[in-house]
């Protein structure tokens, strides 16, 4: 039997557009209005959903479901006054239709009324016939609420209703991880695998939940079931990957990963475990040859161009690894971890100012920890930039008050360009806090640490 040209699935789209730009006014029944709004809601388009709202309510006036779907445009674009006023009438046309108080809930969880819209959807749910939406709209508010608890329990309604909902499923895992409930997780998922024997989806979700609890063996074996369920889930081989890593099964992890990039586009994550893999195997030749092919797939992945740099850092080729890192700083310069690559390197080579200013770049870009003010007052203190050191510690302890670390090194600092009063009130205060640390003034500061009158107020303190 042949289709007509109206059984044709985009006919009534096309005829629509074909009225829009002729000017030419066609008539459509509700029905083809609906799915011609639902075409354009599912690609996007609203600005051609909107004319399709207002022209097929000028041909069908008194059409719910129009209106219902003028209602979620509404919302859609915040205008909840309007999408309230509209569904008040709609109510008095048809209070029994579960889409008025599902959208209702939808403006109350807008307003962060999550309590009200929770007892708005429990109204839709005694008039729905498709129970799971309304189930995974209760879900979701429950998880607004912070209820997790209850937020698990509608979820799994979700998967009686619909055992292939694996929406609902991670929802499920997520609000287990939430309450840190690892073990009831397990006992959850190995119930839903017993009546979903071949979930290649549930499988892999235990096997996470077996690396949270470190039980490394349950978890390979439950991706390998996932495996056995679906052959071409890359998800299952990643984690396989993970797994073997852990157990220093470099080989097998290597040939998980190479799988993933044989089912699908090869992704840098793979080529950055792979590498990873091969430098374990101090197969140095292989594992260069994968971090290339890791900042490749993707430059602006740090941890492609940190690899690269580590690598030769550990090899001690410090001029390679400060020019992969000058490579990296070049596509992003507002990368911390690449300026703290380069501070380290350039120190090794004896670089101290580049050494200094990339310390000073970690700290304009807003990484504040203790060592970055420590490191950068030291190399500041062997460029002979005293009063520069002086004012980066003092800084630093605004950050780290009392610490006695830089209390130290201001102690050495002021000492050295003789202004004694700041001196001993920050070598007392270093006292005070960590007197072990003595050793700092000791070696970085000897000249002030063998003073007699320095070597009397320590005395008082060890």
């Amino acid at each position: 039997m042949q289709l007509s040209e109206h059984d044709e699935p985009n006919f009534s789209v096309n005829r629509f557009e074909k009225m829009l730009k002729t000017n030419n006014v066609f008539f459509f029944d509700s029905i083809e209005f609906e799915r011609i709004i639902e075409f354009y809601l599912e690609l996007a388009k609203v600005n051609l959903a909107k004319k399709a709202i207002k022209i097929g309510l000028e041909q069908h006036p008194k059409s719910i479901t129009l209106m219902l779907f003028k209602v979620e445009l509404y919302v859609f674009e915040d205008r909840l006054d309007m999408a309230d006023q509209l569904l008040n009438k709609l109510y008095y046309l048809d209070s029994n239709n579960e889409e008025i108080y599902i959208q209702k809930a939808s403006i109350q969880s807008k307003r962060n009324q999550h309590k009200e819209a929770v007892k708005t959807l429990k109204i839709a749910l005694n008039l729905s016939d498709n129970k799971a939406d309304v189930y995974g709209l209760l879900g979701m508010e429950h998880l607004f609420l912070e209820d997790f608890e209850n937020a698990k329990k509608y979820y799994q309604l979700c998967l009686v209703e619909d055992n292939q909902d694996y929406a609902a499923l991670y929802n499920i895992i997520y609000c287990f991880d939430f309450l840190e409930q690892h073990q009831e997780a397990i006992t959850f998922l190995n119930d839903f695998l017993d009546e979903n024997p071949y979930s290649e989806v549930g499988w892999h979700q235990l096997g996470k939940q077996y690396l949270s609890v470190n039980d490394n063996k349950k978890a390979l074996t439950a991706f390998d079931f996932s495996i056995i369920s679906d052959d071409t889930f890359i998800g299952a081989y990643f984690e396989k990957g993970k797994v073997l890593e852990k157990l220093e099964r470099y080989q097998e992890a290597i040939e998980n990963y190479l799988l993933t990039i044989q089912l699908d586009d090869p992704t840098s994550f793979a080529y950055l475990r792979i590498g990873k893999c091969y430098e374990k195997l101090n197969n140095e030749s292989m594992a260069i040859q994968y971090y290339y092919k890791t900042v490749h797939e993707d430059p602006l992945l740090d941890k492609g161009w940190q690899a690269i740099t580590d690598h030769y850092y550990s090899l001690k080729n410090y001029q390679k690894a400060l020019y992969y890192t000058n490579k990296a700083i070049t596509i992003d310069g507002t990368n911390a971890s690449y300026w703290k690559r380069y501070a380290q390197i350039n120190y090794k080579l004896k670089f101290y100012e580049e050494a200094e200013r990339g310390y000073q770049k970690i700290i304009e870009l807003g990484n504040y920890e203790l060592t970055t003010w420590l490191k950068r007052s030291d190399i500041l203190l062997q460029l002979g930039e005293i009063d520069a050191a002086i004012q980066n510690l003092l800084k630093g302890l605004e950050f780290y008050p009392e610490n006695a670390e830089i209390e130290f090194r201001l102690a050495g600092l002021y000492y050295l360009i003789n202004d004694i009063q700041k001196g001993q009130y920050h070598l007392i205060n270093a006292l005070q806090e960590e007197k072990e640390y003595v050793i700092i003034l000791e070696e970085l500061f000897s000249r002030v640490y063998n003073r007699k009158s320095v070597k009397e107020i320590i005395a008082k303190y060890l």
